[in-house]
């Protein structure tokens, strides 16, 4: 569901559309190579820089790891590799949608895109649900937060999206046209009609109903805020809902991102699919929601550039160990620049 550029294929789709021989959805590139390349550097710097700076910080931290840091950790190394294969898409784009690097590696970049995407939405999801449990439900269900079933909720989480992308394997990404070699810029929907329906079921399993446990859990922990507020108005205390208000920042800023990051690539792949499965889609039906998808799928990738600040407000200490980190790249750059002068005043 993560792929590039997903174009309809009009004979292997098996939903009937006019003009097929006519139609051509690759029609106007020009923007795109100029536009994507400079929007992908702009995410690899961001993202390159934000996720190595965490895992950097997480692992080399002398606290123990909690279930938030765990879920965060598994987050960076999803986005980290999902970073990796971006100069391969960059310079893709540069040559105008032409793949130089062979069908295994079209298909590597494939898997890692798709396996980016199910691996952010869990993760996501479990780091609102381990919020919920934290602020809502303290002490009676602290076990299911310990270090141990956290690190078997992370494996079952790598485990569902390695069966997600484990199809994309035994299917070639690569396919030529118009004289160039392009990579996941086909979906072919086998089947009839049948993989639409496939399509919207995995459109609501993969993204409504995680997106409905996050809004359920910012419920939750909103409602717990204003009922603390209230009980201490009421005895004249100060309530102690910094935690509480954190957590609800921490959720807010994981929904806000997965409706900007996801939430128009599902909506768009779904009218499509309905209005598909309703009507034959003229050729103009199938340029426009070629250029959407393009779009859609850009604001899907931004999610690895996104996440890092979610690290800022996940982690108690993790703004004080970045800045004590440059303090401390700062203090052994100025010793050592006053050696070297010592060394060459002492030589003279």
């Amino acid at each position: 569901m993560a792929s590039d550029n997903i174009t309809l294929d009009p004979v292997s789709s098996g939903l009937p559309h006019p003009n097929q021989n006519s139609c051509d959805v690759f029609a106007d590139q020009g923007v795109a190579t100029v536009l994507f390349p400079i929007f992908y550097l702009l995410v690899f710097l961001i993202s390159a820089c934000g996720n190595s700076l965490v895992l950097y910080v997480i692992c080399r931290s002398q606290q123990k790891c909690n279930s938030t840091s765990i879920y965060l950790l598994n987050l960076a190394l999803s986005d980290t590799l999902f970073t990796l294969v971006l100069p391969a898409r960059i310079t893709y784009y540069i040559r105008g949608f032409d793949w130089p690097f062979g069908d295994a590696m079209c298909t590597l970049t494939a898997v890692i895109f798709f396996a980016n995407t199910y691996a952010g939405i869990g993760f996501m999801t479990c780091i609102s649900v381990d919020r919920y449990l934290a602020m809502v439900h303290p002490h009676r269900l602290r076990s299911l937060r310990s270090v141990r079933v956290v690190r078997r909720v992370c494996g079952l989480v790598w485990a569902i999206v390695i069966l997600e992308v484990a199809s994309v394997l035994f299917k070639s990404m690569l396919t030529t046209a118009k004289g160039k070699r392009t990579c996941m810029e086909f979906s072919n929907f086998e089947g009839s009609k049948s993989m639409a329906y496939l399509l919207l079921l995995a459109c609501i399993v993969s993204f409504f109903i995680p997106l409905a446990l996050i809004l359920g859990c910012y419920a939750k922990i909103n409602g717990k805020l204003r009922s603390t507020a209230r009980q201490s108005a009421l005895s004249g205390g100060s309530g102690g809902g910094a935690g509480h208000r954190r957590a609800n920042t921490i959720i807010l800023l994981i929904l806000l991102t997965f409706m900007v990051s996801f939430g128009p690539y599902h909506v768009n792949i779904m009218q499509f699919m309905v209005r598909a499965l309703l009507r034959e889609p003229i050729c103009l039906e199938l340029s426009d929601f070629k250029m959407s998808l393009q779009v859609t799928v850009s604001l899907m990738n931004l999610n690895c550039s996104l996440d890092p600040i979610l690290y800022f407000f996940a982690i108690k200490t993790y703004k004080q160990r970045v800045m004590s980190l440059f303090k401390g790249n700062k203090l052994a750059s100025s010793d050592l620049h006053l050696k070297v002068r010592e060394k060459s005043s002492s030589s003279t």
